[in-house]
Parts: C-alpha cells; sequence; structure tokens
C-alpha cells in the first residue's frame, strides 16, 4: 500500500472504534480477475467500513467452498455451479452477491481445425483444467449432443495454453481475461510474430447459449442467522462493490494495485484481464452483486442437464436483500451502481504480456 493510500486507509477508518476481522478466500492466486478486493483493500474502502480483511489467495489445492464450510474463512468467491454442487452435498454456503454478470469460458482451437461449435468437439482430444471447471464445459457438450465420458478424449491440460500449441489437444479450456491473452502473447514460430485472434476458433460458451454465473461472493448460512455477521456482510459488499467501482473508473491505477499484491504476470497481461473482467461485471443493470433470476436458472438448468446438479438447488442458495443493502448505501454516497455508460478500452497485447 502507498503511503498516500495508507493516508487514505487511516482517515477512512478514523471512526471505527475497533475493526471486524474477516477473511475471505479467492478462487485462483492475485490477479486483476480478483482487482476489486485488493482495490478495496489498497483504497482503503475495507477500512471505511470498520472492516480488517485479510485476503487469501487460492490454488490447485486449495478450494474456497470447503474453506469456507469448514469456518476457516468468512467469505468464498467462487462459481455458481462448483459450489452449488458443493450445496447439494450438504454444504449450507449461499451466494450473496453476483459480481460476475457475464460468463468468461471459452474452448479454443486452431481455425483450421474445422472445430467452429460445441457439436464440433465429438471424435477429438478436449483439454480442460479439472479442479471443478470442467462442470461447466460438460454441462455445456452434454446439452450440445456430446458426452464428454463417450465422445471426446479428456485429457487434463495445466493452467495454461502449452498442450493447444504443441497440438496435444484439438482444442483446450480457457478464460477470455487470461489463457486466450497467453495466446496473443505467444509468438508464433513461423512468423516470428505474436499469434492472431484470426489463428485459432474461440467458442465463447456464453455466447453459444451456455451461459452459467461464474464468479460470486459466498458465505455460510449459518453463519448469517447472526445479525451481526449480516451487518458485517453488507459492510464486506458495500466496499467489495466500491472496490470494483474503482477498478472500472481507473484501469491503470487498479492494475498497480494488482501487481503491488504480487502478481507473476506482467503489467500488459494484467491490463488485458482487468479490462475483460471489467466486460463481465459492467454494466451491471440491476446493479452490482445482484442475481438475475433468470441467468439464475439458466445456470442450474445446464448444471442438471448434463449431470452435474441432480436436482434445483432451495430457494436459500442465493439471497438478494444484504447485496441491496449495500447497494442503496452507495448510492446514498453517490456511487455509481450499474456502471450503464460503461465501455471496454482498446488494450494493446504485449509480448510475454510484460
Amino acid at each position: 500500500m502507498s503511503e498516500e493510500t495508507s493516508g487514505k486507509a487511516a482517515e477512512a477508518g478514523k471512526d471505527c472504534t475497533s475493526k471486524t476481522k474477516v477473511k475471505v478466500v479467492l478462487q485462483w492466486v492475485a490477479q486483476a480477475q480478483f482487482a476489486g478486493y485488493y482495490a478495496a483493500k489498497d483504497q482503503g474502502f475495507y477500512d471505511k467500513e470498520c472492516l480488517d480483511v485479510t485476503i487469501q489467495e487460492g490454488g490447485v489445492n486449495i478450494v474456497p467452498q470447503q474453506l469456507l464450510q469448514a469456518g476457516n474463512v468468512d467469505f468464498a468467491v467462487s462459481h455458481v455451479t462448483k459450489t452449488m454442487v458443493t450445496r447439494e452435498q450438504g454444504a449450507n454456503l449461499v451466494n450473496i452477491g453476483q459480481v460476475f454478470q457475464r460468463g468468461a469460458y471459452l474452448q479454443v482451437a486452431w481455425a483450421d481445425s474445422g472445430i467452429k461449435t460445441l457439436a464440433d468437439l465429438k471424435g477429438t482430444k478436449v483439454g480442460s483444467w479439472g479442479y471443478g471447471n470442467e462442470l461447466v464445459l460438460f454441462a455445456a457438450m452434454k446439452a450440445a449432443g456430446v458426452d464428454p465420458k463417450k465422445d471426446v478424449k479428456v485429457i487434463q491440460q495445466p493452467f495454461d495454453m502449452s498442450l493447444l500449441l504443441k497440438h496435444e489437444v484439438d482444442s483446450a479450456q480457457a478464460k477470455t481475461y487470461n489463457e486466450y491473452a497467453q495466446l496473443l502473447e505467444t509468438k508464433n514460430p513461423k512468423t516470428g510474430k505474436l499469434y492472431q485472434p484470426s489463428d485459432f476458433t474461440a467458442i465463447n460458451l456464453d455466447d453459444s447459449g451456455y451461459a452459467s454465473y461464474e464468479d460470486g461472493i459466498y458465505a455460510r448460512g449459518d453463519w448469517l442467522d447472526d445479525p451481526k455477521n449480516a451487518e458485517t456482510a453488507v459492510k464486506f459488499l458495500k466496499a467489495s462493490y466500491e472496490g470494483w467501482g474503482y477498478c472500472r473508473d481507473n484501469l491503470d491505477g487498479c492494475v498497480d494495485v494488482v501487481l503491488k499484491a504480487g502478481s507473476a504476470l506482467g503489467a500488459g497481461h494484467q491490463t488485458w484481464m482487468l479490462n475483460e473482467v471489467n466486460k463481465l461485471i459492467w454494466p451491471s443493470p440491476q446493479g452490482i452483486g445482484v442475481v438475475d433470476p433468470k441467468r439464475w436458472k439458466q445456470t442450474i438448468d445446464i448444471a442438471k442437464l448434463g449431470g452435474v446438479l441432480k436436482k434445483d438447488p432451495d430457494s436459500g442458495a442465493y439471497r438478494t436483500d444484504l447485496t441491496e443493502k449495500a447497494l442503496a448505501e452507495l448510492k446514498a454516497d453517490g456511487f455509481d451502481t450499474t456502471g450503464d455508460s460503461f465501455q471496454g478500452e482498446q488494450v494493446e497485447v504485449t509480448p510475454g504480456g510484460e
């Protein structure tokens, strides 16, 4: 945190007689996918709400839903499908804020592969990360008439695009904000220049009719039963949304925050990532964090069709009242909760994401 920001935080928290300690676990390591939380901490928004927030990075062996259910953290950032699978298994996890309003899953193939739709994956080698990330892909494939158990050979890929680049898979899983950029940041050995979008076919699951809610904020239902904890949740949501608003309106400044948080990837890659993540959040017509029941149902229906979920989650699987309280306070402060005028920027691809 810079000296200037430290001053902001101190000023913001000056009216707090004490601060409530809370811990949030992310799905992955420090990167712009989670920029809003880092910005809320860096800019003093959590301090302003009298919160002492610890941000725990995720990783391959860190499952946010499990940590949340075990009571090791107070909040978790996770996907709806992953978390509802855990809820169906008996975990009392509740979506209290749906940050990403659009999905980022891609299945990427070479442009000359003949793969243009999910149906074209039949008979091919399909790369997938696993660790729960395959759930939406497999559900979408099944909905498109491709049985992931019988019609394709699934190969677990690392969290990069190396297998596709080496032609060891016919398609690879990617996110619009991360792995797809890694492809474009790589030099084509035949030309010596960076790969271009025209070199690939990117099947966007969201655009293909298999929209699925991704990053949202979760808490335990029994924890929220305590009115003090519910109040803490509203404060956490309010400050986090303010952090995302800062990142919407201050692309470069927010990238700097992410880099200071310890990102292993360069400024170029993080700038691409944040720009794409902003597109997933903004505009939020009903307000950032508000669950659209139709979108929720579509997410669940795809998961059921794919055999990922056996039935609809009960009505307590998500609640909007906490987010609505947070948004009401933000509106009173003059904060733009919908970002209706937001438009993504043109971001230059840099070699290696530097």
